[in-house]
């Protein structure tokens, strides 16, 4: 039989049902200062976790649809506050889990401590990148929503977790970053603040051009684009004397770092046409050959 007593002889119902009631109420796994654990009490801790999963998700949606829709709260603090909302109601429920199977809270603060001794020692990546998650939630450096520059990469910050940062460049590219990183390297954020940038847009004209021409296109170009701002007012400088042409940097500033790329795309084109229109020359690169006598130009053609 597949069911027998000490005996040998077969289990009936009520000898099957008064096994399976001690293994899951009686028979101890392990012991915590004392405390013997069995399948019942992680059967319950687990429970009160889940339970605590479920109300952070029922809490923050509620949140989100009835409180933060009406209050107009910018996207980055909503993802900061639901987070720490979220790890709040976690910690509760880990919290009640342990005090319904009697585990003392010493014992646990205990048991991170011997967690603490092997992480300092094999796991301080995890903690650096936890402890700067935490910071990042709290002081908000960083926010959801954020257009960064981390190693010469653009990107918007999609989500920020304890461990690390996910970032989204224009290509649709997914970048998973250390959020140590994000704290101790230099970080560009052109949102931090206030979210408007200017644009430096170099341009090149012929040695002979009207520059007080080629300067006034430069503004009146900038100036009819819709989305360039009109305060700061764009405006023109001239750079140097090139090698090969007279260089101008046209200045000039837009709203958010989001639409860069293609204003800056949009204001070469416009400008390439008025230059066109008005006979100003933007040069291809030029040298000058000087010949020392006629035997230089002698083999110079035969070559």
């Amino acid at each position: 039989m597949l069911y027998e007593n000490r005996k040998g002889a077969p289990m009936d119902s009520q000898e099957l049902w008064e096994k399976i009631d001690y293994y899951f109420k009686e028979f101890v796994l392990f012991k915590i200062q004392d405390v013997g654990i069995t399948i019942s009490h992680l059967v319950v801790a687990a429970v009160a976790v889940l339970c605590s999963l479920v109300a952070s998700r029922l809490i923050r949606s509620a949140l989100q649809k009835h409180l933060f829709s009406k209050l107009d709260v910018d996207q980055g603090l909503q993802y900061a506050l639901l987070r720490f909302i979220h790890y709040v109601i976690v910690i509760i429920g880990f919290y009640i889990g342990l005090k319904t199977v009697n585990i003392p809270l010493g014992a646990i603060i205990g048991l991170f401590a011997v967690i603490g001794v092997g992480i300092g020692f094999g796991l301080q990546n995890l903690t650096s990148n936890f402890i700067s998650g935490v910071i990042l939630l709290l002081e908000r450096p960083v926010k959801v929503g954020d257009r960064l520059e981390v190693n010469e990469v653009w990107g918007d910050v999609k989500r920020i977790s304890l461990r690390t940062t996910l970032i989204e460049t224009p290509d649709n590219i997914a970048i998973i970053v250390p959020n140590s990183k994000l704290l101790e390297n230099e970080v560009i954020n052109y949102s931090y603040g206030d979210p408007k940038i200017r644009l430096r847009i170099p341009v090149g004209i012929a040695y002979g051009s009207d520059c007080e021409k080629a300067t006034q296109i430069l503004i009146n170009v900038a100036k009819r684009h819709e989305r360039v701002l009109n305060n700061p007012a764009p405006k023109v400088w001239f750079r140097e004397f090139g090698d090969s042409s007279l260089n101008f940097l046209l200045l000039c500033w837009i709203p958010t770092s989001t639409i860069k790329f293609d204003v800056v795309s949009e204001l070469n084109y416009a400008i390439d046409r008025e230059f066109r229109d008005n006979q100003i020359e933007i040069p291809f690169p030029q040298r000058d050959l000087h010949l020392r006598s006629a035997e230089d130009v002698i083999r110079f053609r035969r070559e």
